[in-house]
């Protein structure tokens, strides 16, 4: 069986940082065997999703797909892990891609209809043979160009739409580029040199590497396989870090009003405003709630009694004209 690198890379991400008791790669239904559970909540979900994505975007994202019975036997999942921990169950579905040059399944609309696509199908058979309505459905890939990822994004903020309002409270998430490195790559390399699985296919080709390194820390790994040697996340980083210090700087010097911080918790106002898909900031609601997906750990906005996380999806090319923009207009509107 043709293991990918990728994948490997995530089942030892699901093992050893999601602390999942039970992981799987290239996970297939036994349509045969198994009862299809919750069937009519999944056939409505594929209506509303073929409905939805026809009729705004001109995705055809089933295509030849007229049957709920053909698309699930179609279906596999990369990596499926499942995490155990005070009596509750946690799900996680990945799929990976990993393209050297950029992710890409054709034409940019091609290739964004068939990540929804097998995102949907994912919620479906999780849905549908383990009896769960909860869980993250991931799509991850190290490299995907910042035109597909505009789309990309409000796309799947309408696959959870469409799944929630089906009772299916599933995280839909997007783990790419500079994410992915921090969320999934470094915390693996973390934890390669305390791991001797040989079936972990990834961390032994790291170990290797390090055997004829000169340089014992994983830290200092050849730039070959450090994913943030690419332009475009350079450029990502680098309007990031100005996002970050400006905004910090902006509200110690109470530049930013009740109102307006309201306003940048809104998905629409930040679209407009910043060019940016998500909320430009999330509320923390509690003490130790984690920072949520596409967001940074730090530092914390503290501002009028509450805590508040910055959205960390900044690209050059898109926003950094927006963000400039806005802080020139701060910056009159003061003086």
């Amino acid at each position: 069986m043709k293991i990918e690198i990728g994948e490997s890379l995530v089942l030892s991400w699901l093992r050893h940082t999601k602390k999942c008791q039970l992981v799987q790669m290239n996970w297939k239904p036994s349509v045969e065997s198994w009862d299809l559970m919750n069937k009519s909540v999944i056939e409505q979900v594929m209506r509303e999703s073929d409905d939805y994505f026809k009729h705004e975007h001109d995705y055809g994202i089933y295509k030849k797909n007229t049957s709920l019975s053909q698309l699930i036997k179609q279906a596999e999942i990369d990596v499926m892990g499942v995490s155990y921990a005070g009596g509750l169950r946690s799900i996680y579905a990945v799929d990976v891609a990993f393209h050297e040059s950029g992710l890409n399944y054709g034409s940019k609309d091609e290739t964004i209809m068939k990540i929804v696509k097998k995102l949907l199908r994912t919620a479906m058979c999780v849905h549908g043979y383990f009896d769960c309505s909860e869980g993250d459905i991931i799509f991850a890939s190290p490299k995907i160009n910042y035109n597909i990822i505009e789309n990309l994004d409000s796309c799947l903020i309408q696959v959870e739409k469409i799944l929630r309002k089906n009772d299916l409270n599933f995280n839909i998430k997007l783990i790419a580029n500079d994410y992915f490195n921090t969320e999934i790559l470094q915390p693996v390399l973390e934890v390669t040199s305390s791991v001797a699985d040989t079936s972990e296919l990834f961390m032994r080709s790291i170990q290797m590497y390090q055997i004829f390194s000169e340089k014992s820390s994983i830290s200092q790994l050849p730039k070959k396989i450090d994913t943030n040697s690419d332009d475009m996340l350079q450029n990502q980083r680098k309007i990031g870090e100005r996002v970050r210090e400006k905004l910090i700087q902006m509200f110690e010097e109470n530049e930013i009003s009740k109102e307006e911080v309201g306003l940048m918790q809104l998905a629409e106002y930040s679209k407009k405003i910043f060019g940016i898909q998500m909320p430009l900031l999330k509320k923390k609601l509690l003490a130790d709630e984690k920072k949520p997906s596409r967001y940074w750990s730090k530092p914390i906005i503290r501002a009028y009694g509450a805590e508040y996380f910055i959205c960390s999806e900044w690209y050059e090319k898109i926003n950094k004209s927006c963000f400039d923009k806005w802080v020139g207009l701060k910056s009159q509107s003061t003086h």
